[in-house]
């Protein structure tokens, strides 16, 4: 619909991990200099962390799609397996063939080492980047540590690179995994991004396309960097969703309102706190109420009340405070309106 609308072949704002909208900000190229470091590198484990979409997994691909000819990479996506399963899904990515027989740890092992060792001799490095790494379990972990003993007196045979959410980092700071925390020698942590990498970033992704930077105005890109905390996968979504209402009312320019109004259909419709002067209407009342209980309890025995209920002072409050209930009624919570006038009389008392 709005690909027609727009004249684009492909959904610019997609959130699939695709390296052609990869957008290179201060913070992705450090991260991505400390994957680099953990290929060329032969000291042991690299680890990159970072809130949920903020693209981590994007990064990954874009490195394996660049990797040098000597590389050998092995990507694991899904670490929920079993210890025998991660090894067999190493095999499988690094092309080891073995026979349905050989089912154990100690058999796969020593299989991938075998690999490893021939890979070296030709001059060869082996990679392996586990992504979603915050959902191993502590036995798969150790045994992905035990991994990194493959070695020869001076190299180690295989490069590991843990990729995963912001629980990964704390779950490495506990007492019980201080064997593999010790053997990370590098960490980076993806924060999301800026108000202006926002900006940045959205006119990259509109220019991949062959859209004009300007389709979006700074109101716009106000608004969605406010929403989206500077988190890619949140930018994406909002920006599809103004590309759709933009096409739904016909608009070539997205604004700050259209923008608004994407983020609360794509993050959902936030709870709109009570009106302040309906607040100050409600305490009001409650006062009110409370100083005619008060008088009615009478606990100092003063008879009050029967002498305030025949002034003329006591029957305008009365009047008044039947008056607010019955206009307190029509208010709602979620009520933006301007609040009833509550100093206009419709009709006066006897």
């Amino acid at each position: 619909m709005y690909r027609n609308f727009f004249g684009i072949e492909e959904n610019p704002f997609s959130n699939t991990p695709d390296p052609n909208y990869l957008f290179m900000s201060k913070r992705h190229k450090e991260a991505l200099a400390h994957l680099i470091y953990g290929v060329e590198g032969d000291s042991g484990f690299v680890l990159l962390t970072g809130e949920v979409g903020t693209g981590k997994t994007t990064l990954c691909r874009y490195l394996a799609d660049r990797l040098p000819e000597n590389v050998d990479m092995a990507l694991c996506i899904n670490p929920r397996l079993s210890e025998v399963e991660l090894l067999a899904t190493i095999c499988e990515e690094f092309s080891i063939k073995y026979p349905s027989t050989v089912k154990s740890v100690r058999g796969l092992t020593e299989l991938i080492n075998q690999h490893l060792l021939t890979l070296y001799a030709r001059g060869g490095r082996a990679v392996l980047i586990i992504d979603e790494a915050q959902n191993m379990e502590y036995a798969l972990l150790e045994q992905v540590r035990m991994l990194t003993n493959l070695e020869t007196t001076h190299n180690k045979l295989l490069q590991i690179i843990l990729i995963g959410q912001s629980e990964l980092k704390s779950y490495l700071e506990q007492e019980k995994v201080r064997q593999l925390a010790q053997r990370i020698t590098a960490r980076y942590h993806l924060d999301p991004m800026t108000a202006e990498d926002t900006e940045n970033y959205i006119a990259h992704r509109l220019g991949v396309a062959g859209l004009p930077a300007h389709l979006f105005n700074a109101g716009a890109i106000s608004e969605i960097y406010k929403k989206s905390r500077g988190i890619p996968r949140l930018i994406n979504s909002i920006c599809e969703r103004c590309l759709l209402g933009a096409y739904a009312a016909g608009k070539r320019t997205i604004t700050a309102a259209l923008a608004r109004q994407a983020a609360v259909e794509v993050l959902g419709l936030p709870v709109k706190p009570i009106h302040k002067s309906a607040a100050v209407l409600y305490i009001a009342v409650g006062l009110f109420l409370i100083s005619v209980a008060y008088l009615s309890i009478d606990p100092w025995q003063q008879n009050h009340l029967p002498v305030l209920s025949q002034s003329s002072v006591m029957k305008q409050v009365r009047y008044k405070g039947l008056d607010w209930m019955a206009k307190l009624k029509s208010l709602t919570w979620h009520d933006t309106a301007q609040p009833p006038n509550l100093n206009s009389d419709t009709e006066k008392p006897e």
